[in-house]
């Protein structure tokens, strides 16, 4: 089969519908998808039975209400197309009721409060917006998957998709706005797009069951650095090796299936990392993707014994993985508002339009901070591999130029299209871009989008892009307010450029993110600088972020003092687990296997000994090893001790920050020993395997 036969095979796409409704039913449904009109009953009865049709030829027998709970992952309760035919038979039926709307127990999943364990009653309701699709496992076995979002008895949000398409929403509107007061009159609806930059990494599946800390915490837990990291700055780009290529093309196939435009795959820096691109799609497709993205790849990597490895630090010492998040505004009528065009001094919708994230970023830095905030990305916000946790815009140096000259009144002169020429009479002259790249800054200008670069690889994209959305929207709204009151448009639009920059440029830096100058020089400009994210967090229940979400409809007060509540609660679980499982190995395998190899130097010092012959390098391995089995008993006492008196803390948030200054300290002392001991011992006593294994052998 033909890649153009592949792609889509798996979705109940426009194409589909096309082919399978009859044009008014197919009619009407688009105005619900594209213009957001009430969908009528006996439409959704037509939907259904064609979507029926189609998902039993395909092979299904089943149907899932697929939906996005606060867990971070997915989730799905599937139910049979069978129904009693009366006579002891079946038949097959699948009604519009049970194509809208859904009803899942809503108590064991994380609400924050929403919901008590004894009130159980949740719904869910069909984003149409969001093809269905196919779903097959490794049996062959197909579900008919639903996109849906997630709410309670009482209608709050107990997902991540529902905050997400308010978002899409209210930037909508307030685009809209601007545009129409701009004399823009064909644009009829603004759509957040994004594009998820994927990164991950590989490892063998069988040396990945030798590890229970991969296995239970996504990362290493302990492990002494291999002879060779990615200091040769060899991995990246590098030839892709024939096992990984054959996995990324079964992978690209899956994801084909599903209407997911996988574009771009690579080598990443770090030894065995890899990563993955889409093209752009509108947010919550994106969004949908994604989420299905990182399942595809984990389980297309179990068929090629590979375990796929999504924690944003499964190895110390080498890079981590992140999700770069590319986002931008694009009209219904093709126009991408964040393109600056050839003359960009020139184009005040551009401008305008910068100048509303510039403002954005800068007065709601905490909060985009905070949708990064979680305990696998603490590893790498702030190393030098990753945007540090302070956050900046990266503008490049053409448009900040532009920006500043408009700021003081100067007149900004149109540039000509300017080409590199790398002197070299054969290569063409290439056209230059209006801005470099800055692989260090959390939120950089990349050409027509802004790239967020601090969205850890393990997280869903929701909440940050509900974050952008939302923030976007405030911005946009007020620049809307003033030039529709203002008589003369552009004269008011140069005095919002200018004041905007004036008073926003602070958060503007063109330089290196990993600095420790720009550290200091954050500072002074007054930027925010959270390292953890049990204090990261806190900006979800300020007042400022309480007064944006409820101002827009996009997450009232209760919704979001219980998203803080979870995300605290997941911070101090995640942190326990990782606690247990470093005293399990510690206890079970590392000092068992030391004690062993002590035991065994002991021995050969006594045989040394029997024929008058002394043992020098045994004794001093013996005393190293003495040392560090004290120095690690003493240490793994300390982090039960602190784990303890962590989890017997009643209050979420004190639980959680004794887990971050009491639990995560003794955790990087204790492996300060163990990574000391595996130096000591023999490879073939030594319990797990190590880096160079996980990291090479591929």
């Amino acid at each position: 089969m033909e890649l153009t036969e592949v792609f889509g095979s798996n979705v109940f796409n426009d194409k589909v519908m096309k082919e399978r409704l009859p044009k008014e039913i197919y009619k009407a449904l688009k105005e619900t998808i594209e213009k957001g009109t009430p969908l009528r009953p006996d439409v959704a009865d037509v939907v259904a039975n064609a979507m029926k049709d189609w998902a039993i030829e395909k092979g299904a027998t089943h149907y899932t209400h697929w939906f996005q709970p606060l867990t971070g992952i997915t989730a799905e309760k599937h139910d049979s197309f069978i129904s009693p035919a009366g006579d002891g038979s079946v038949i097959l039926e699948f009604s519009g009721k049970q194509l809208i709307q859904g009803e899942p127990d809503a108590s064991s999943f994380p609400s924050g409060g929403l919901r008590a364990t004894f009130e159980a009653r949740g719904y869910t309701a069909w984003d149409c917006t969001s093809p269905a699709f196919l779903k097959t496992d490794e049996n062959g076995n197909v579900t008919f998957t639903i996109p849906t979002a997630f709410y309670s008895y009482n209608g709050e949000a107990l997902d991540k998709k529902t905050p997400l398409l308010r978002s899409m929403s209210a930037v909508s509107k307030q685009a809209l706005r601007v545009l129409r007061a701009l004399k823009n009159a064909t644009s009829m609806k603004v759509t957040a797009t994004v594009g998820p930059e994927q990164e991950y990494f590989l490892v063998d599946k069988e040396l990945y069951l030798e590890r229970i800390d991969l296995m239970l915490t996504g990362r290493t837990m302990f492990g002494a650095p291999a002879p060779k990291g990615q200091e040769l700055e060899d991995q990246y780009f590098g030839a892709i090796k024939d096992r990984v290529s054959d996995y990324m093309q079964d992978l690209n196939t899956e994801l084909w299936k599903m209407g997911i435009m996988s574009k771009t795959q690579h080598n990443e820096v770090a030894p065995a990392q890899y990563e993955m691109a889409p093209i752009f799609a509108t947010t919550n497709i994106a969004t949908d993707h994604n989420q299905l993205v990182m399942e595809t790849m984990q389980k297309v990597a179990f068929r090629h014994d590979l375990v796929c490895l999504l924690h944003e630090k499964p190895y110390a010492g080498i890079n981590g993985s992140g999700k770069h998040n590319n986002w931008s505004l694009s009209t219904d009528d093709g126009i991408n508002l964040l393109e600056p065009g050839n003359t960009p001094g020139e184009n005040v919708q551009f401008l305008l339009f910068v100048s509303a994230l510039l403002k954005a970023v800068d007065t709601h830095a905490d909060i985009l901070r905070a949708t990064c905030a979680h305990a696998g990305n603490d590893h790498r916000l702030g190393a030098n591999e990753a945007p540090p946790a302070i956050i900046s815009i990266f503008m490049g140096e053409d448009l900040t130029e532009i920006l500043e000259k408009i700021s003081k009144g100067q007149k900004v002169s149109a540039r000509g299209k300017q080409f590199v020429n790398v002197g070299v009479d054969t290569l063409p002259d290439i056209p230059k871009d209006n801005t470099d790249r800055n692989r260090t800054s959390p939120f950089a200008f990349t050409g027509n989008k802004f790239e967020f670069r601090t969205v850890g690889s393990a997280q869903s994209i929701a909440g940050p892009n509900v974050a952008l959305n939302t923030i976007a929207a405030e911005a946009l709204d007020e620049i809307a307010t003033r030039l529709e009151k203002a008589k003369d448009k552009n004269a008011e639009a140069a005095a919002i450029i200018r004041e905007t920059y004036k008073k926003h440029s602070r958060v503007i830096f063109n330089g290196n993110n990993y600095s420790e100058e720009w550290m200091k020089e954050a500072e002074k400009r007054g930027l925010p600088n959270v390292g953890n994210s049990v204090d990261a967090l806190k900006a979800f229940v300020t007042d400022k972020a309480l007064k944006l979400f409820q101002k827009y409809e996009v997450l009232s007060h209760k919704e979001l003092h219980s998203r803080y509540d979870i995300y605290v609660e997941h911070y101090a679980k995640q942190i326990n687990i990782e606690a247990l499982t470093a005293i399990d190995m510690v206890k079970k395998q590392f000092l068992p296997a030391a004690i062993e190899y002590a035991t065994f130097l002991a021995d050969s010092i006594d045989s040394f000994k029997s024929v008058s012959v002394s043992a020098p390098v045994q004794v001093d391995l013996v005393k190293k090893l003495g040392s560090l089995l004290a120095s690690s008993y003493k240490t793994l006492a300390k982090l039960e001790g602190a784990a303890a008196k962590a989890q017997a803390i009643a209050d979420t948030v004190k639980k959680a920050e004794s887990y971050r200054d009491n639990v995560v300290t003794a955790m990087q002392a204790l492996r300060a020993d163990i990574d000391a001991l595996e130096m000591l011992v023999p490879r073939d006593m030594w319990p797990v395997p190590n880096y160079t294994d996980l990291l090479f052998k591929l």
